[in-house]
């Protein structure tokens, strides 16, 4: 490939683009990037953590690069192929919001999309679409490709899973951003250790089966340490019930691809703190920019292996109305934070891991979930939940959250 330039990075030293890619960097759509935070509120607990989706999108690009050149190399791709997958990985997560996977889930509250959907228009629909045309790439093709759409299941899993170029970047800069140690992963280890089945598979090297289970390992305490914090959650909570409030001047229903390119961390602030007129959105964002933070009073953690359905926010939303009922407190001064997640990284068609096809002297050959100790031990899915509210109501609120929700969850 021929490379037009670099940029120098913490993670990966020096980062090599071509002209496409140097095209696609410079546009305005993707330059938005360098304005929306890769952990939102993480900052406020780990004050280094401000880095953001733009040099995350550089990282997962050269990663995908290494895959690309390691698979051209053992003559299971051709080198158009390489560009392909380096700018579709580029492209990634252009398509998140503020706050990125927060303004998600504010986007799942009041409508149907999500960043992938939205980042496909974006690919399609914008400037991106004349550039990477006027270089003899679709459009389509590669929005496919960003987002496991591909037919071609290989492409997919290097931009997404448990082999991903996304995870590859994201648990190394997360950590390193963030000043713990539990991002560590051996990614050149693992991505010179590709290999695809006949039927477009990407499959891992045996001998490097021990580095991928120490990254799933260092996904899992990732989770606990920084994306699970209870005061990194407590600020995202403050930032997702103030977008909630504010749903109607942001108008997240039925936004335009136009306007919702001119959104940015920042302008989400100011907005809701100039524009809004509940008075409790701008209340909240006065206390987030303060870190005037909501208390943590009761915290619980479901594990489930088998049949897993997500909480259901009917019943949460009950379940906060009773406390609050019960405390004679405000019901808008109690948060019910809930999530889910996949303990082990879903595959790209977004199915759990059940196995992880390997490659040992030629042979493939899937090896199940089941059989490996370490991972086997952490897979499922994981449910939080926790009650957050102000400091001055956080005892009382604590002892009726033990009584309602002791009772109402199920077993740990």
């Amino acid at each position: 490939m021929k490379f037009v330039g670099e940029i120098a990075d913490p993670i990966h030293k020096f980062i090599r683009f071509t002209e496409l890619e140097k095209k696609v960097i410079d546009s305005s759509v993707f330059q938005r990037l360098r304005r929306i935070k890769q952990l939102a509120g993480a900052h406020l607990v780990y004050p280094a953590a401000q880095h953001s989706r733009f040099e995350h999108s550089l990282g997962t690009m050269h990663l995908a690069g290494l895959a690309g050149e390691h698979l051209f190399s053992i003559g299971a791709i051709d080198k158009e192929s390489i560009q392909e997958l380096r700018v579709a990985s580029l492209l990634h997560d252009v398509g998140h919001g503020p706050f990125s996977h927060l303004f998600e889930e504010a986007l799942t509250v009041v409508g149907n999309k999500n960043h992938e959907t939205i980042g496909a228009e974006i690919i399609c629909k914008t400037e991106l679409s004349d550039i990477l045309s006027s270089f003899g790439y679709s459009p389509f093709t590669v929005s496919e490709i960003s987002f496991g759409n591909s037919r071609v299941k290989f492409k997919n899993e290097i931009i997404s899973g448990s082999l991903s170029s996304d995870l590859m970047d994201y648990l190394p800069r997360d950590g390193f951003f963030s000043g713990v140690e539990y991002g560590k992963v051996d990614y050149n280890r693992i991505i010179n250790s590709f290999n695809v089945t006949d039927n477009d598979s990407l499959a891992l090297d045996i001998s490097s089966f021990y580095s991928f289970e120490s990254m799933i390992i260092s996904r899992f305490e990732m989770f606990r340490a920084v994306y699970f914090h209870k005061t990194v959650r407590s600020a995202e909570v403050m930032l997702l019930h103030s977008l909630l409030l504010s749903s109607d001047i942001l108008n997240l229903s039925r936004i335009s691809i136009s306007n919702y390119l001119k959104l940015t961390d920042d302008s989400i602030l100011w907005k809701i703190c100039t524009d809004s007129e509940n008075k409790i959105a701008r209340e909240m964002i006065s206390n987030y920019l303060d870190r005037r933070l909501l208390k943590c009073v009761y915290e619980r953690f479901i594990r489930k292996r088998d049949n897993y359905t997500k909480l259901n926010r009917t019943k949460i939303e009950e379940l906060r109305l009773r406390i609050a009922r019960l405390s004679n407190i405000d019901e808008r001064k109690i948060f019910l934070d809930t999530y889910g997640i996949s303990l082990v990284p879903l595959s790209p068609n977004k199915q759990e891991l059940k196995s992880i096809l390997l490659v040992s002297e030629d042979e493939f050959f899937k090896q199940p979930v089941s059989n490996l100790p370490l991972v086997n031990s952490i897979t499922g899915y994981l449910d939080m939940i926790r009650v957050y509210t102000n400091q001055k109501d956080r005892k009382k609120i604590a002892n009726i959250s033990k009584d309602v929700l002791d009772k109402e969850l199920p077993e740990k």
